[in-house]
């Protein structure tokens, strides 16, 4: 039970990683606070709370700081603290350069960097006040790789890196790690809407020969948010079967 009694904050985490991710933190010991725009997120924490786990869900939008905050305080009453913050939640809106309108760049840009950036600001000062805290942030190998057609969606990733090493030199000495991970090709509905071809010519870019599974990341996520990883903070744990060697 490598989470056990850890409270742990997952976002987007009614599908694909996020719900492997859940569903491992639970078996690992770990309560569970799930937000999720899906209300998939009610019949997944459903699902924990009758095999005996101890699981909240809050329906929001982590784009919003008004909602993240509401759902937070929500969350405290309920378990009274927080140890682990998952940045999960993310979107893709693929387009060329050319091609991207406003509107695409723009709702990549408010999910995958502004609510990580909102979730992380509102958690920090809980977990600086415990003196204790593991955050954890999905990035993406295309920020280290580039993608064709994802300017917006590599943009945030990117970022994930950058911020995370920034949040690492400042909450380090209130005991927070803070860490990210570069997910490859992983099977997922997202992914899975990608055209046929496109998943055929990825197979030869990956040294081991195949796609990975959302359980390959949820195990990433679960080592940078137990304390076997007391002394990692400032990394991106890049899990792509070598695609980003």
């Amino acid at each position: 039970m490598r989470l056990k009694d850890k409270i742990a904050l997952i976002t987007g985490g009614a599908n694909g990683i996020g719900l492997a991710t859940t569903e491992r933190f639970a078996k690992e010991g770990a309560k569970i606070i799930l937000w999720d725009v899906s209300d998939k997120g009610g019949e997944v924490v459903e699902h924990l709370r009758s095999e005996g786990h101890d699981a909240i869900f809050k329906k929001i939008s982590v784009t919003n700081k008004n909602e993240v905050q509401d759902a937070l305080d929500e969350a405290l009453e309920h378990f009274g603290r927080i140890d682990i913050l998952i940045n999960n939640a993310g979107i893709t809106r693929d387009r060329t350069l050319l091609k991207m309108s406003k509107e695409e760049w723009d709702d990549v840009i408010a999910v995958n960097l502004t609510g990580v950036f909102n979730c992380t600001q509102s958690v920090a000062p809980i977990m600086k006040e415990q003196n204790y805290g593991r955050i954890v942030s999905a990035s993406s190998n295309v920020a280290i790789r580039g993608n064709f057609g994802q300017t917006n969606y590599v943009a945030t990733k990117s970022a994930i890196i950058g911020m995370t090493k920034v949040w690492a030199l400042e909450l380090g000495r209130f005991g927070i790690t803070v860490n990210c991970i570069a997910p490859g090709f992983i099977h997922t509905a997202m992914t899975d809407a990608m055209p046929e071809e496109a998943r055929t010519q990825s197979i030869p870019l990956i040294p081991l020969g195949k796609w990975g599974i959302p359980e390959d990341i949820a195990n990433g996520y679960l080592y940078l948010a137990s304390d076997e990883a007391s002394f990692v903070s400032g990394i991106c744990l890049t899990i792509d079967g070598g695609a980003s060697r």
